[in-house]
């Protein structure tokens, strides 16, 4: 009977890959697996003086009174980073282990079982980690410092060219023949175009790396719009263009950093201008009541963008035109810069170009609370209604005819330029089972081309879950499953607008 207990152990443990020992109350070990001869070296036979109690390192890490407490509370208990004298007594690489200790009753006998598990390779790994954390943060750091160091050491000189040149050119105006003052013309635009480029690539870096710093203030839209056509009206006039202006509104504030909006606007424009060799440029801007936003739309009628392009247009030094020779100079950052900026407080930037026509760039700005808390909202609210002109459109039509504007457009006869104006709140569409997979199209069409962001609204007599679920993923806001009142139809265009 007196060996029944190490039967036991035996039968448990020696199959275990990990080194398992068991301690009787006296503290000596009377059980050892496989994995325990392995990792320490000693068989139990070559244990028959040792006890835990007796066991200075054990002592020294205050290894021995967890496992007394074991042994006393008969409760479990975790040990980490143990280490023994046996194992400090082998010249081998002594392991991290993180021990259970856990009491066991055999035959009214009481023993304490240590299953000890290997987690050296987990450690080294998290220090690797810890490391790599702290590299990534050095690296951050440096290039920061880098950052602020390169804009003050290359701004700061050309900044004192460009003034100089400025001012030894005007104040020697009377002096310089034709070429000389050409010589002139040519260091003060070439230092002009290196600082704004530098400018352009060290914001943008700044911006990647999170390093941007923004201050947000109150402003005006209108007022900023303004300011930017004054300084760049020159460079139309000299190419006969006249920027025209179209305001909706006055004032139109939002919460934006001025410069960063500033920056884009004088981008937008001076490309506007750049790309347009004769004809016009005109400058929108106002509110979008149902979204909550402002907006300004710069339309120009210049050389175009081609549609392979259109895709790259926003990406960091990208131009549709690489060639040496090319008509166009620019280190293709500026519209990378913009769509960053405005995403930056919550804005957009979309194009709709065509070669050969123009292009229209429209970015839009949540308003200010000043605005919001100002009441400005449009009195005549217009529904743009998508349908097959069938019975049931004609009912939505007279449901809707009380309360709201109703314009409507065929399936088969829309165009996303129908939605170019922006006095539309909300888009109806009205589908039926031969049209399905037509409308899910034309509804993903105006999700991602309405560069006003209206919400889309679906009604069909017809309306499971799998259906929901596709016209959801293409843009679909709201669903009306027929037959619904007017009460019903009212209340989900009212979501919308409250």
């Amino acid at each position: 009977m007196e060996n029944q207990p190490i039967k036991y152990f035996s039968k448990l443990y020696d199959s275990i890959h990990f080194p398992i020992n068991v301690l009787d109350e006296a503290g000596r070990i009377v059980y050892v697996n496989q994995a325990f001869i392995y990792q320490w070296g000693y068989k139990l036979s070559e244990l028959s003086e040792y006890t835990i109690f007796e066991d200075f390192e054990l002592k020294r890490c205050g290894i021995v009174q967890i496992i007394q407490k074991v042994f006393d509370k008969k409760n479990y208990a975790f040990i980490n980073h143990y280490s023994d004298s046996l194992l400090k007594s082998k010249e081998i690489t002594i392991p991290v282990l993180r021990t259970k200790v856990f009491p066991v009753i055999l035959d009214g006998s009481l023993y304490v079982v240590l299953f000890h598990i290997d987690i050296t390779d987990m450690v080294l790994a998290e220090k690797e980690i810890v490391k790599a954390k702290d590299a990534t943060s050095e690296a951050e750091r440096l290039k920061n410092t880098f950052l602020n160091v390169l804009s003050h050491e290359m701004r700061t000189p050309l900044n004192i060219i460009l003034g100089y040149s400025s001012i030894i050119r005007d104040s020697m105006s009377e002096k310089l023949d034709s070429e000389d003052r050409v010589y002139f013309d040519n260091l003060y635009s070439g230092s002009k175009r290196l600082f704004n480029s530098i400018t352009q690539m060290l914001e943008f870096a700044q911006i990647e790396a999170g390093a941007y710093t923004m201050n947000i203030e109150r402003a005006d839209l209108i007022d900023i719009i303004k300011r930017c056509v004054a300084v760049i009206q020159k460079s139309a006039f000299e190419k006969n263009l006249d920027i025209k202006l179209n305001f909706n509104q006055q004032p139109v504030f939002v919460d934006v950093d001025v410069q960063c909006v500033e920056n884009t606007i004088n981008n937008l424009v001076s490309n506007a201008v750049k790309f347009t060799r004769q004809g016009f440029i005109e400058i929108e801007a106002g509110v979008l009541d149902e979204r909550d936003l402002a907006y300004c739309k710069i339309k120009d009628s210049g050389i175009g963008i081609s549609s392979d392009y259109l895709d790259h247009l926003f990406s960091p030094f990208s131009q549709e035109d690489l060639g040496i020779g090319r008509d166009f100079e620019g280190n293709g950052l500026g519209l990378a810069l913009a769509k960053r900026y405005l995403e930056k407080f919550g804005g957009s930037l979309l194009v709709d170009s065509l070669k050969g026509v123009g292009s229209t760039f429209t970015f839009t700005l949540p308003l200010s609370q000043d605005n919001l808390s100002s009441g400005a909202r449009s009195a005549v609210t217009r529904i743009f209604i998508l349908d097959d002109f069938s019975e049931s459109s004609s009912l939505i039509k007279a449901f809707l005819q009380d309360s709201y504007l109703v314009e409507s457009k065929s399936l088969r006869d829309f165009n996303i330029d129908d939605l170019s104006r922006n006095d539309f709140k909300i888009i109806l569409i009205d589908v039926n089972q031969i049209h399905f997979e037509q409308s899910l199209i034309i509804v993903n069409d105006i999700y991602k081309n309405d560069v006003y962001k209206r919400p889309i609204i679906v009604s069909s007599a017809e309306l499971s879950d799998e259906k929901i679920k596709r016209f959801s993923a293409a843009g679909a806001k709201k669903f009306l499953l027929k037959p619904f009142s007017k009460i019903d139809l009212l209340n989900a265009l009212d979501s919308f607008l409250k």
